[in-house]
């Protein structure tokens, strides 16, 4: 026991799982006793560190010693998790969220994870992120299985509470063989009738059941996928056209989860959700200190903007690796009014001139106050439209300078005249520190985090995750974040945790 990983996750997981931020889920009033939130959080990990099922977490906790004495319960008469625990516990969390938008067990994640990486000896001065797509545990469907599968959602509801007398001509929706049969089977009937035989009986359905069914989840589903899919007109609904009538990205791809997104990304589609992984790196290893998981239209300067908006000023300077795709000037202010420096391994789009790096422009990126030649301009003008300043300087300093053919200064009646924009000069100088010798290193610092996509889809299975909708698979994707770490706490209480040696580490 004591060479096991129970004996790591007893001494050091279990006793930093702080349960007082989840006692709002709970009544105040004196009530039967819960089970204790220290080991339900216990066993969601150790679930997803041995990819178990809820009965399996539940019955090896009663039959194994490993188990219990990782969540301290050698000593109860009977184990205190049953094979609702976990559903009731997951339950509460996701209502929480939906009522008041804070997401509990996130916050508890992040606070384990930040105390893994004390555990290990870790800082936070380095960090790299990058982010992974996550299918959603559904089937790409085509607009007629769509279609269908909504109206009969729909039907099979009001069959359930008032029979099937209540859907004259529709009943064949509520029919075991039905969908296979209108979607694949009728081979002798065109696909443009089949549809338009489904619209039909969607309105129809929509009219019988709007006073009763109208708040239902199924009916608000069908009106948003014929919202979506087709374009109602005299002569009725039709079905958008490819091209400016196209459903967009956020259109409903399966009711059975509602919340996933479509997405295209290096040439492959993806229906589900995207997430956004913050590591702290040092000699002494890794550790996710902090994740962010959204629907997978969500940009990646969009989640370092993210990041660094929950993140509070910084005593000592925090550099943040990240590739190309975590661009923009907002994020870069916001960064350094935070103490955090932006080192970005690839850069995407047109390369500018290097010596734009040299201009030396106001605080607000609005004027220039000198060139790389060191001469102030006469006179400067900044159009708000495109973000473009115009500098004039003086025609005897830049027909002698070294930088003219580089800068690019148009000669004027009496002036030369430069443009050039805040984000170029920001460009150059990444340009001009990419150059350096040393920068290959920040390169494998940011090549260790490639690594962390690959072992939570092969080890963790984070695309084929057994809830679906946004908040739930969220949530599970937690559990599998802490999983993780704690197994990277364990391979460095053993001395099996190995890291490159690193100058800009040491």
């Amino acid at each position: 026991m004591e060479k096991s990983w129970a004996k790591v996750f007893s001494d050091e997981i279990f006793p930093a799982i702080d349960e007082e931020r989840f006692r709002v889920l709970y009544s105040q009033n004196a009530s039967r006793p819960n089970t204790p939130v220290n080991i339900i959080v216990g066993a969601l990990i150790i679930k997803e560190l041995f990819a178990l099922s809820d009965d399996e977490i539940v019955e090896n906790l009663m039959l194994d010693i490993h188990y219990q004495y990782a969540l301290h319960t050698t000593s109860y008469e009977e184990q205190p998790l049953s094979d609702k625990s976990l559903s009731r516990f997951r339950k509460r969390c996701y209502e929480y969220e939906k009522t008041t938008g804070v997401d509990l067990f996130h916050e508890c994640v992040c606070d384990l994870n930040r105390k893994i990486a004390k555990l290990m000896g870790i800082n936070s001065h380095v960090k790299r992120m990058d982010s992974l797509m996550i299918e959603a545990n559904i089937r790409k469907l085509s607009r007629i299985e769509l279609l269908y599968s909504c109206v009969a959602r729909l039907a099979k509801r009001i069959e359930k509470k008032e029979g099937i007398g209540k859907l004259t001509g529709l009943e064949h929706y509520c029919q075991p063989g039905d969908r296979n049969f209108i979607v694949y089977h009728c081979r002798n009937t065109d696909m443009n009738e089949r549809i338009e035989t489904i619209l039909k009986d969607a309105d129809q359905l929509l009219l019988r059941s709007a006073a009763q069914y109208q708040e239902t989840e199924e009916y608000r589903l069908l009106v948003r996928c014929l919202d979506e899919q087709t374009i109602a007109g005299s002569g009725g609904r039709r079905l958008r056209k490819k091209g400016e009538e196209s459903p967009s990205t956020t259109s409903l791809q399966n009711p059975t989860d509602p919340d996933a997104t479509y997405c295209v990304k290096a040439g492959k589609d993806h229906i589900g959700y995207a997430a956004n992984v913050v590591e702290s790196v040092d000699s002494s290893g890794s550790v996710i200190t902090d994740y962010q998981y959204e629907k997978n239209i969500f940009s990646d300067p969009r989640f370092l903007r993210d990041h660094l908006t929950r993140t509070e000023e910084q005593k000592e300077t925090v550099r943040i690796v990240a590739d190309g795709g975590y661009v923009g000037q907002e994020c870069r202010e916001l960064a350094a009014e935070k103490n955090i420096e932006l080192i970005n391994t690839a850069l995407k789009g047109v390369a500018v001139p290097d010596i734009y790096g040299g201009f030396l422009l106001s605080d607000n990126g609005k004027s220039v106050q000198q060139c790389p030649a060191g001469y102030a301009p006469i006179r400067c003008s900044y159009t708000e439209r495109t973000s473009r300043i115009r500098a004039y300087f003086k025609s005897e300093h830049c027909m002698g300078c070294d930088h003219r053919e580089e800068c690019q200064a148009k000669q004027r009646r009496a002036t030369c005249q430069m443009s050039l924009s805040r984000s170029a000069v920001e460009r150059a100088r990444q340009q001009q520190q990419m150059h350096a010798p040393d920068f290959q290193n920040w390169h494998r610092i940011r090549n260790g985090i490639e690594s962390v996509p690959s072992i939570l889809r092969n080890r963790y299975q984070v695309d084929k995750m057994p809830v679906r909708g946004f908040i739930p698979s969220k949530f599970f994707f937690g559990a599998k974040i802490s999983a993780m770490n704690f197994n990277k706490l364990l391979r460095h209480r053993r001395g099996l945790l190995s890291c490159a040696q690193n100058p800009l580490l040491s």
